[in-house]
C-alpha cells in the first residue's frame, strides 16, 4: 500500500513515519510534504496513493485546500492538534480524524477500518462488474435448425428446452417439435439465458415455461415434469434441489 503524509511539523512527520512502519511492514510511504503548496504540487505530478496522512493546519494554510485543488479520490485520515475541524474533515475524504499526540492503538485502528473499506468496497465492485457483464452479454435470440431439406429460425422463446440422447443433443420447441444441434449443453447453457433456462441434471437444460410440475422424491430429489412431455423421469439432484427452487421462484 501507498501513502504519503502531508505534515509541517518534522519531530511529528518522523514520529508518525515511525508508527506507519511499527502498525506495517506492507506500507511504502512515497513522500512526507511539509505545506499546502508541496502536496499540491506532488499530487499534481504523480499518480494519487492509496492513502494519505494529513495534517490539517499547515504553515500556509489549511490542508482541505489541497483536495479541493487536485480532486484526490483516495481516503484521508487525518491527524491534527485541534478537534473543531472534524466536521468539514469527513466532507473531504475523511475516513477518520485522530488527534495528536497519536498512540500507536488509534493509529493500528484507522488502518484497520481502512483495510476493512478497501475490501468491503472491493468486493461490491467485483460483483456490480459482474452484473454489468451480465447484463450486458448478448444472449442467443434465435436458433438457425434444418428441417428436412429446408432451414428454419426457432426464436429463444419458443424453445422449451434441449436435452443430450445417444451423443446427440436436441432442442424441443413448445410444439413439441424436436430438432437436432451441432452443440453441446454446455455450450448451450453459456448462450442462453440464465434467468430464462436451468441446466437440471446432465441431460436437461429446460425454459422456466416447460415446467409443468415439481414434486418431491425420495431422499430430498426434486422430480420434474415437463411441457411438451418426455418418456423418461427426470431428477434434480439433492445437492441441486435449493438452487433449482430458488431459480423457479425468482
Amino acid at each position: 500500500m501507498h501513502v504519503i503524509i502531508i505534515e509541517d511539523e518534522k519531530p511529528a512527520a518522523e514520529k508518525l513515519q515511525k508508527a506507519i512502519r511499527q502498525a506495517s511492514n506492507t506500507i511504502v510511504i512515497q513522500a512526507v510534504l511539509p505545506t499546502v503548496q508541496a502536496a499540491t504540487s506532488w499530487l499534481q505530478q504523480y499518480p494519487h496513493p492509496d492513502l494519505i496522512f494529513m495534517d490539517i493546519e499547515l504553515s500556509d494554510g489549511l490542508s482541505f485546500s489541497i483536495l479541493e485543488r487536485t480532486s484526490v479520490s483516495c481516503p484521508v485520515i487525518f491527524i491534527t492538534a485541534f478537534d473543531e475541524y472534524w466536521q468539514e474533515a469527513f466532507e473531504h475524504n475523511g475516513i477518520d480524524y485522530l488527534l495528536k499526540p497519536v498512540k500507536q492503538e488509534k493509529l493500528e485502528a484507522s488502518l484497520q477500518k481502512f483495510d476493512k473499506l478497501k475490501d468491503f468496497f472491493s468486493a461490491n465492485l467485483l460483483q456490480l462488474q459482474q452484473w454489468r457483464q451480465e447484463k450486458d452479454r448478448q444472449y442467443r435470440k434465435r436458433f438457425l435448425v434444418k428441417k428436412g431439406m429446408d432451414y428454419i429460425a426457432i426464436r429463444t422463446e419458443d424453445i422449451a428446452y434441449f436435452y443430450a440422447t445417444h451423443k446427440l443433443v436436441c432442442m424441443v420447441d413448445r410444439n413439441g417439435q424436436k430438432f437436432i444441434l451441432d452443440k453441446s449443453l454446455s455450450d448451450l447453457e453459456k448462450e442462453t439465458d440464465p434467468a430464462q433456462f436451468y441446466r437440471l441434471n446432465r441431460k436437461f437444460l429446460v425454459s422456466v415455461h416447460a415446467i409443468k410440475k415439481i414434486r418431491s422424491y425420495p431422499k430430498s430429489k426434486l422430480l420434474i415434469e415437463l411441457v411438451p412431455g418426455m418418456d423418461e423421469e427426470i431428477i434434480v439432484s439433492q445437492e441441486n434441489a435449493n438452487a433449482f427452487k430458488e431459480w423457479v421462484d425468482n
